[in-house]
This record gives structure tokens, C-alpha cells and sequence, in this order.
């Protein structure tokens, strides 16, 4: 494999999508089927910090940057074979949809919402509603970016193998 930009891009772009799919799989596996077992405040307490800790110049690079990575790898593959372009099509359609775009539209808000929430002051049944229109659409859009970060990583990996 030569060293070229175009390389060097795909290389990033792989392992990006690599480390989100990672942290996805990580965040569903044991993250919060970790934090389930919680009651109400330590529950919405510890998603609370961890979304705050979260939001840092390297998660945005790494879990944001395959959207435009993405786009600048079909340019330098636009004259590829077809099985190539649609592979990296592919990933790149479930990689803006499926993680940024659910992130975006979908995560985001429901943690804008606990982040804006004062759990101390909050009563047992204020949490206990706050939990239950959180937990499961949090966690049912996450598992859409967890297969999707997924499968446009294995789409990534096999356009290695056909690039060859």
C-alpha cells in the first residue's frame, strides 16, 4: 500500500469509524446495562456526568469526522470500481443517517434535556418520570448507531479487501 493522501485519508477514516462503533458497542454492552441496575437519581445522575464528560474536542473529532471524512473518501474514490463505490456509498449513508444524524436529532435533544434537569431538587416522581421518557427511546436510538457505526465500519474493512 503506497503512502498517498488519498491512503491516509481512508486509513483516518477507518479508524474513526473504528472508534465510534467501539464506543457504541462499549456504551451498549456494558455502559448502560451497567447503569440500568441504578436507581432513579443514581441512574439519571451518572448518565448526566457521563454526557457532559463526553462532549470534548477529541469525541467530536473522532465520532463527528467520518461524516466529512466520509465525503472526502468518495472523491478520492470516484473513479474506483463500482463494488468499491458502492461499499464506501454505503457506509457513508449509514454512518451520516444512522450515527450522526440520529445523534443529532435524536440523542442529543433527550440529553439536552436531563442536562437541563436539576436532579437534586427533583421529587422520586419527577425522576421516576424523567427516567421513563428517557431510558428506552435513549437507548433504542442508540443501538440504531451502534449497528449502524458497525456496519459502515465492516463496509470499510471490505473495501480494504477488494482494494487490493
Amino acid at each position: 500500500m503506497e503512502i498517498t493522501v488519498q491512503n491516509i485519508v481512508f486509513i483516518i477514516l477507518i479508524l474513526f469509524t473504528g472508534l465510534s462503533a467501539g464506543l457504541c458497542f462499549t456504551w451498549s454492552n456494558t455502559v448502560t446495562t451497567g447503569i440500568s441496575r441504578l436507581d432513579d437519581f443514581g441512574y439519571l445522575s451518572a448518565f448526566q456526568q457521563m454526557n457532559r464528560t463526553i462532549l470534548n474536542p477529541t469525541f467530536f473529532v473522532v465520532f463527528f469526522g467520518p461524516v466529512f471524512i466520509n465525503l472526502i473518501n468518495l472523491y478520492f474514490f470516484k473513479s474506483a470500481s463500482n463494488n468499491i463505490i458502492w461499499l464506501l456509498v454505503i457506509a457513508t449513508i449509514l454512518y451520516v443517517f444512522g450515527v450522526a444524524l440520529v445523534t443529532i436529532f435524536g440523542n442529543v435533544p433527550l440529553n439536552e434535556i436531563l442536562n437541563n434537569t436539576e436532579l437534586t431538587s427533583a421529587s422520586e416522581g419527577a425522576l421516576k418520570d424523567l427516567r421513563a421518557g428517557f431510558e428506552n427511546k435513549w437507548n433504542q436510538l442508540h443501538h440504531i448507531r451502534t449497528l449502524s457505526s458497525s456496519m459502515s465500519f465492516l463496509l470499510l474493512l471490505m473495501t480494504i479487501l477488494i482494494k487490493k
